[in-house]
């Protein structure tokens, strides 16, 4: 892993959009990934998360630290195949990944799948055992341990229903503070836990994007009640992010993000609320200090 004097502090969108679906030349789903104060920190594993790692120059044998804000399938579905091709192109180290609950179960039934391939690679490739090189750590609110004083990590539980266990989290170094909103519905106490950040990475929806959406799925009506509940409107993310003073909102995990007739400019008069610095999110988007 490289050292902290080597690593330029960065956030990259690996995965912008809402949602586990994949179309034709759209977006990929959620992850994220950040590099600030000399630690790698994988936010999410949606669909696609490895290849967007490597695209962004990162060494998979060099994995860090990663975190899955909840169990939802666009946040870590591909947490397991991540670790399993980072063992496979050298990972000899053991990384921590940290998330609620229900990621242990996922872990086991992974490991559990893979059984046949991880013993055969062990014994015929002379590789290190992929089962004793990765900690799994519970999230909870408040201050999140790490074995490195130059990152503080706080984890705050946002409002996702049905989803109980979902945190929003916040990386603060001396000099640059970064928080990612998780999936939350508008939520007024995210607006404190991000107060004078430099950086709010926050999902956001489109509202005639979520009628275009509920227009073409077979479940239409369910799903608007879903969006509605559970996820949070453009203009309300300005919200939080003008109540928070913070300096930058990214907007990410789109909804839509691959429907065609929706444009930045779109996005920008939606979150003209904030009188900030407004980003909307792509795949492969860079943010430096």
């Amino acid at each position: 892993m490289q050292g902290k004097a080597d690593m330029d502090d960065r956030l990259v969108i690996l995965g912008s959009k809402g949602g586990p679906a994949i179309r034709p030349g759209g977006p990929s789903p959620t992850s994220s990934l950040i590099e600030v104060g000399g630690r790698r920190c994988v936010i999410d594993c949606g669909l696609g998360v490895t290849r967007g790692l490597v695209d962004a120059g990162v060494s998979l044998k060099e994995l860090d630290l990663i975190f899955i804000t909840h169990m939802h399938s666009d946040h870590g579905l591909e947490l397991g195949p991540l670790l399993h091709t980072a063992w496979t192109s050298g990972l000899a180290h053991k990384v921590k990944v940290y998330g609620p609950a229900d990621l242990m179960e996922y872990w086991d039934g992974f490991l559990a799948s893979l059984r046949y391939d991880i013993d055969l690679r062990i014994d015929d490739e002379g590789r290190p055992d992929l089962r004793d090189l990765i900690e799994i750590h519970l999230l909870a609110e408040g201050e999140v341990p790490l074995d490195d004083s130059g990152l503080a990590l706080k984890a705050l539980r946002v409002d996702h229903p049905p989803v109980v266990d979902c945190f929003a989290l916040r990386f603060d170094t001396e000099d640059w503070s970064v928080v990612f909103s998780a999936d939350t519905a508008f939520f007024p106490p995210l607006a404190v836990f991000a107060k004078n950040c430099d950086v709010l990475v926050h999902e956001a929806m489109l509202q005639r994007g979520v009628d275009k959406i509920v227009e073409i799925t077979g479940n239409g009506d369910r799903l608007r009640e879903h969006l509605w509940a559970s996820h949070t409107m453009a203009p309300d993310a300005a919200k939080i992010a003008e109540m928070a003073q913070a300096k930058t909102l990214l907007l990410n995990h789109l909804i839509p993000a691959d429907l065609p007739g929706f444009e930045e400019q779109e996005w920008l008069e939606a979150t003209e609320p904030f009188s900030g610095q407004t980003i909307v999110g792509h795949d492969g988007l860079v943010i430096t200090k």
